[in-house]
């Protein structure tokens, strides 16, 4: 839970009763296969095949991703969840339950459902919006709206958004809004249908990593449905990569997807820079950084050969002063040269490489979780620390 923000009462161990008070039988065990589709079709009556015998397991409180092109029936498939859509043959089931065997309405009420673009009630404040799902389950408009209260906190939004109405909002705002309807009666399953693509590239980074922060609190059970392979590894632990006709090509963890490819279509679906983009899963907690030479704002500063990094009160990097230059006056920020991104201490390679090739040093700039400077690396030591990993396994 982020810094100034209040804590959602959830109890990871018992949230799994929700899956009888949902009408899914009793309790879950961890790592229990709790979706299950088993030889599931669906043909339209124009002869048209969205899924074709499809058959795969989605563990309890895991993150599992459907990814693949348009047409490859992702959406369908898990519209079967929640019975938007009905299979032509074979078995949905939640936690060993049929789903046809679930009132449709009432199977609904147990199963977070969030959409591109919110889908939000344009009529509604926030509030309401937030409320509906608690409110339909028998709920007091006065408890509906506290438990809204709390979600809007624990999806990081201020309290004043609440009164306002979805037009009022940004296209991120809309959507952490929608996240937090999905989850107003506390539902074990969470279906989210390409719910980041309608906003603009840094939103979506944004909320994927809030998405992640959530996950770590609430452990639900979340089916994500997208067409962006960079966003199906980022937040899968398990990844469904589809093929057009609804064919299952392969179901694997994301690291596993990225080194061992099952055929041509998987490959050239991941990309040809899978390679970097598995570096996303290598620990970089043997990459040691080595110290820098720095130098602080408001500071009047003699000229060296060396590329100094420029530091606030708090050690945070502010940017760079290249060979050479040096500062009569005290130093000001719009002296220095922009940084490339910064590397959090015991992150992955993928962002340890990602800040030494973006800086103009070419020193990527490792920061501790206060956000201060601890030490810089080069590409070279990344990629031989790469070198290693790759012969130890």
């Amino acid at each position: 839970m982020r810094a100034g923000h209040a804590t959602v009462s959830v109890d990871r161990g018992k949230w799994t009763a929700r899956l009888g008070s949902a009408g899914f039988g009793g309790p879950a065990r961890e790592g229990a296969r709790l979706i299950e589709f088993q030889s599931v079709r669906k043909q339209y009556p124009n002869g048209t095949v969205a899924v074709e015998e499809l058959s795969l397991s989605v563990e309890t409180g895991t993150i599992t991703v459907l990814v693949g092109p348009s047409g490859c029936g992702k959406t369908t498939l898990m519209r079967m969840v929640n019975r938007m859509i009905e299979p032509s043959s074979g078995t949905v089931s939640v936690n060993g339950t049929d789903v046809r065997d679930r009132d449709p309405a009432q199977l609904r009420r147990g199963i977070g459902y969030v959409i591109q673009q919110a889908g939000l009630f344009p009529h509604r404040t926030v509030l309401d919006n937030i409320a509906t799902v608690p409110l339909l389950a028998g709920g007091t408009r006065r408890a509906a709206r506290h438990r809204a209260g709390e979600l809007l906190d624990l999806v990081g939004l201020p309290a004043e958004l609440g009164t306002r109405y979805p037009a009022q909002l940004s296209g991120g705002q809309q959507q952490r809004v929608g996240v937090a309807r999905a989850l107003a009666a506390d539902p074990p399953v969470l279906l989210m249908d390409e719910p980041f693509s309608a906003v603009d590239p840094v939103v979506r980074e944004g909320l994927q990593d809030e998405l992640l922060r959530l996950q770590d609190e609430l452990g639900k059970t979340v089916l994500f449905v997208t067409h962006d392979i960079d966003e199906a590894v980022k937040v899968g632990e398990k990844v469904a990569v589809l093929r057009q006709g609804g064919h299952l090509a392969q179901y694997a963890r994301p690291d596993d997807l990225l080194a061992s490819p099952s055929d041509d279509f998987v490959t050239s679906f991941v990309g040809r820079d899978r390679g970097y983009r598995r570096l996303s899963f290598v620990d970089a907690a043997n990459l040691r950084p080595s110290p820098v030479p720095t130098v602080r704002l408001g500071g009047r500063i003699p000229s060296d050969d060396r590329w100094r990094l420029a530091v606030d009160e708090g050690d945070r990097p502010r940017g760079w002063l290249p060979p050479g230059a040096g500062s009569a006056g005290p130093l000001r920020e719009d002296e220095l040269v922009a940084g490339g991104s910064l590397h959090a201490e015991h992150g992955s390679l993928r962002g340890a490489l990602d800040a030494a090739l973006s800086a103009p040093s070419g020193l990527g700039v490792v920061v501790n979780a206060a956000g201060a400077a601890v030490g810089v690396v080069t590409a070279d030591e990344v990629l031989s620390l790469l070198d290693g990993h790759r012969a130890a396994t």
